[in-house]
């Protein structure tokens, strides 16, 4: 689902309502808890105290949060249980994002308060892999922000890039594509009688 322009509401009405300028914010946002944001951006704050007192505005159910083209098909074509969301937002924010953008809830779900670190380090993806019962190397991440492909990278996991967000030059992946409806699910042999998962990104 693509909610950068909602996310990046919510931290200019933050902002505005601490006096602050947002542009340090909306530099580092994307792909981060808003705890490590605020570290970042504004480190003379209180980031646990922010954000615990941080109320999202109540304009921001209005917004339309619409899915990544290609996003519904793609998850249609992955097995049942195959596929995770690791995310930098708090699980009700996810969840709720998931539903307005009208996709479905994953079986392993892994949001801010479930690690001690956030992006860019690995720990989301290291959990999400443990909680498929995957190893980190035999997963792939999709991601849209600079944090999130250091993670990924951190965790082992190879990565595909969706430029929605961020320009392909920011985004040290390993495939590049701008839409999801350019990656195609297919099937491998893979010894002893099993099949092997695989995406091809037709526009990398």
């Amino acid at each position: 689902m693509d909610s950068a322009a909602y996310i990046e509401e919510q931290w200019r009405r933050w902002a505005a309502g601490r006096g602050l300028p947002a542009e340090p914010f909306l530099r580092v946002c994307h792909g981060r808890r808003a705890v490590e944001t605020i570290r970042l951006a504004a480190p003379h704050l209180d980031a646990e105290a922010e954000v615990a007192a941080f109320r999202p505005e109540a304009s921001g159910n209005m917004v339309t949060i619409e899915p990544i083209e290609g996003a519904a098909r793609l998850l249609e074509a992955l097995p049942a249980g195959s596929w995770a969301v690791a995310t930098s937002g708090p699980r009700e924010d996810a969840t709720d994002r998931l539903r307005r953008a009208g996709l479905p809830s994953p079986r392993v779900l892994i949001c801010a308060e479930d690690v001690a670190h956030g992006k860019p380090h690995p720990d989301v993806y290291l959990h999400a892999a443990a909680s498929l019962r995957v190893h980190p190397v035999d997963c792939l991440v999709i991601e849209d922000a600079p944090a999130g492909v250091q993670a990924a990278r951190a965790a082992g996991v190879p990565v595909i890039a969706l430029t929605t967000t961020h320009s392909r030059h920011e985004l040290s992946a390993d495939a590049w594509t701008a839409t999801l409806a350019s990656i195609q699910v297919g099937y491998t042999d893979a010894p002893p009688g099993a099949s092997r998962l695989e995406l091809l990104v037709r526009d990398s």
